[in-house]
């Protein structure tokens, strides 16, 4: 396993926010400790052409100035080279997928919400889908993107939607932020769970999301790995528990599809522990 992790992704925000470092610095502690054998890289930031495959110049623009975007997603001095980062570790990610390695891209800022023209819902910029539309221009013809992030990829759905060559799935809450991912068209499809569903109904809708994907019999699977459907998570309400985390890592691992694997969402402090046993089910 090679995690892409650059420490200067904690160098901003604070503890008053569920999108905060402690979610990084944590993980990579408990990762660096559990696995002494991962390989760990510091990814190369994305520039600007690689943005501009997913976004509008003038988003690259917006980002890079005041007033905050809105009360989750605030101007932060520095924040779009944050943002890069984190759209570069995802390519990072994508290229070594590609080469056959296994790859999950520690960082933050998330991105999934961030849409061709709009930053919210702490996402500046959308790295998968950047890194999606990285992967096809450098050849992968068939790009599958999976989000089990307990919040819709409205962004990646935004982006991805309508293009020929790629697929989008994503499983979520709804009712829940931000209010979308309730209809599905012919590329992307929702699978939403309502608040308080119980485990087996959850994991069926993934294990439904997930056939689509196989059924696309895509070149590369990008994952949008949240874990927020945690059954403690501070800001969601379903039930999710770490064993069913590592089942998911056990489907990606079954399907011996080249994958890579970006930290989208998930605010317990229990992170690490869900993220590593969603690594480790998918590594053996």
């Amino acid at each position: 396993m090679v995690i892409l992790y650059d420490p200067r992704c904690a160098e901003y925000g604070s503890a008053m926010r569920p999108e905060q470092p402690a979610r990084i610095l944590g993980s990579a502690e408990h990762l660096r400790a559990a696995h002494p054998d991962w390989e760990w890289r510091q990814p190369e930031p994305a520039d600007e052409p690689a943005l501009l495959l997913a976004h509008a110049p003038t988003l690259l623009q917006r980002i890079q100035h005041p007033p905050d975007i809105d009360d989750d997603t605030p101007h932060v001095p520095g924040i779009y080279d944050h943002a890069r980062r984190a759209v570069g570790a995802a390519i990072g990610g994508a290229r070594l997928a590609l080469a056959g390695r296994k790859a999950f891209a520690l960082m933050r800022p998330p991105g999934h919400h961030c849409t061709r023209n709009q930053a919210m819902g702490f996402c500046y910029l959308n790295q998968i889908a950047v890194a999606s539309l990285r992967a096809q221009a450098g050849g992968a013809v068939r790009v599958a993107v999976w989000d089990f992030d307990a919040h819709h990829g409205n962004g990646t759905e935004d982006i991805l939607d309508g293009r020929p060559g790629f697929f989008f799935s994503s499983v979520h809450q709804f009712p829940g932020y931000p209010g979308t991912g309730t209809r599905s068209t012919v590329n992307c499809r929702n699978f939403p769970v309502a608040p308080h569903t119980p485990r087996a109904p959850h994991l069926d809708a993934l294990a439904r999301s997930w056939e689509a994907v196989l059924a696309f019999k895509p070149d590369l699977v990008l994952v949008s790995a949240g874990f927020d459907a945690y059954a403690r998570d501070p800001i969601i309400n379903l039930s999710l528990e770490a064993e069913d985390f590592a089942e998911l890592g056990r489907w990606l691992r079954q399907s011996t599809l080249p994958a890579a694997a970006v930290l989208e969402g998930g605010y317990s402090p229990d992170l690490p522990l869900l993220i590593d046993a969603f690594l480790s089910a998918w590594e053996k």
